[in-house]
């Protein structure tokens, strides 16, 4: 952390370990090692290694983006995140219009969850599918927890 903003994150799996750099898409990744974590993924990228060599042959490089991590944190640059929300399906729209303590608890969820709900019931191309995941998430959002909340 820098000045309470997080900067990057060490973590240790099972079959490798990540450095991720929380405003990653604001670096310009020379070496080309930063990976996105998905296609919705806006901010955040990482690097991965499985091997400690890796690490050790790449160490200049690391320290490189860990200076340019700490770089745009000390500059205040933000990531200039999408405005226009994904679109919600259908079948959420008529739940919540069906149920005003869902509507009203859904939209009292940070942008963040309400975007993850979103993207969650959106994927499946079936609207009896997307109904079922909606259905089986509503007592979280009663509850005001994100879909990757526990």
């Amino acid at each position: 952390m820098l000045n309470g903003k997080n900067v990057l994150l060490l973590v240790a799996f099972k079959d490798f370990a990540s450095l991720n750099f929380f405003k990653g898409s604001l670096m310009k990744d020379e070496s080309n090692l930063l990976e996105l974590p998905g296609p919705n993924s806006q901010a955040f990228r990482f690097m991965k290694f499985t091997d400690t060599k890796t690490v050790l042959d790449q160490e200049k490089i690391i320290k490189a983006y860990l200076y340019e991590a700490i770089e745009i944190e000390k500059a205040r640059l933000e990531v200039n995140f999408k405005k226009e929300p994904e679109p919600i399906p259908q079948e959420l729209k008529m739940t919540l219009q069906a149920d005003p303590n869902l509507e009203n608890a859904f939209y009292s969820l940070t942008p963040g969850r309400q975007r993850g709900y979103i993207l969650h019931f959106s994927q499946p191309k079936k609207s009896q599918t997307r109904l079922s995941r909606i259905e089986k998430c509503i007592s979280k959002v009663l509850e005001g927890k994100g879909f990757h909340d526990q």
